[in-house]
């Protein structure tokens, strides 16, 4: 199990990239729920928990505070193709806030998903920092 998971991969992803790898891979997701579940609200929520983690996981650490920003506004992103559209623009703007209002509940726990990891992830980074300047010989 260990060495299965010391075999994944684990890149490290800039603020930018982490936001960009986050949009991208939920307008895919988005594009794929519509084609495989007729542009199931739900299915895309489910989905958006794991990309939250995943997100907040694989951003670097000195980037660590971009991951919980970055995350709602790509769920907003990626709902483009999932929401109904209406006529026009304002038919396609007004399915996307009723998406929005209706799929709160999904973003809300992913941004938190998100926020715990980092929360966690800071945490380790303060306690390592300290434990080494701790056994740091006096200069």
């Amino acid at each position: 199990m260990v060495r299965a998971l010391r075999e994944m991969p684990n890149p490290r992803l800039t603020g930018l990239g982490s936001g960009l790898f986050c949009a991208a891979l939920m307008t895919l997701l988005g594009f794929v729920d519509e084609l495989l579940f007729g542009a199931s609200l739900t299915v895309y929520g489910v989905l958006f928990v794991p990309v939250s983690l995943l997100t907040a996981l694989w951003v670097r650490r000195g980037d660590l505070l971009t991951a919980p920003v970055v995350v709602p506004i790509a769920f907003a992103v990626g709902l483009v193709p999932v929401a109904e559209s209406g006529d026009g623009l304002g038919g396609r703007l007004m399915g996307l806030v009723t998406a929005l209002a209706t799929e709160a509940g999904w973003l809300y726990g992913g941004t938190l998903v998100a926020g715990s990891a980092v929360i966690v992830r800071r945490i380790r980074l303060v306690r390592r920092r300290r434990a080494a300047a701790r056994n740091r010989p006096p200069a």
